[in-house]
């Protein structure tokens, strides 16, 4: 996925939790609220506060749906609530490669249950 592609795409899904993020969409996004963040931080205080407010629940969905590529349910992002340490872990899981998930991924895990 391109930055352009990445970028559309979490706007359109704006607050869809549901799903996956492959690597790219999330890292593009990522790389796009920073620099955007850094360079409204620039200009002026109040416009950075809107943007930020205006890409928190995007932010959150794709971080959701990140989480959900590589099995791992969208709450334990609230791991980032940990000072360093959440922070680490969260970037470690949301870098690993997708793998077959629950969430609706590209091969789902087989139940045993009958």
């Amino acid at each position: 996925m391109t930055f352009l592609e990445s970028v559309r795409t979490c706007f359109i899904k704006y607050a869809d939790f549901g799903g996956c993020a492959s690597r790219s969409e999330f890292w593009w996004w990522v790389l796009f609220t920073f620099i955007a963040q850094t360079a409204l931080d620039v200009l002026s205080f109040n416009v950075s506060m809107a943007f930020f407010i205006a890409t928190l629940l995007p932010y959150t969905a794709v971080t959701t749906r990140r989480l959900h590529d590589t099995d791992r349910g969208g709450w334990l992002q609230l791991v980032a609530l940990v000072p360093i340490l959440g922070w680490i872990l969260l970037i470690v899981w949301c870098a690993q490669e997708g793998r077959a998930n629950r969430y609706g991924g590209s091969q789902p895990l087989r139940s045993n249950s009958f």
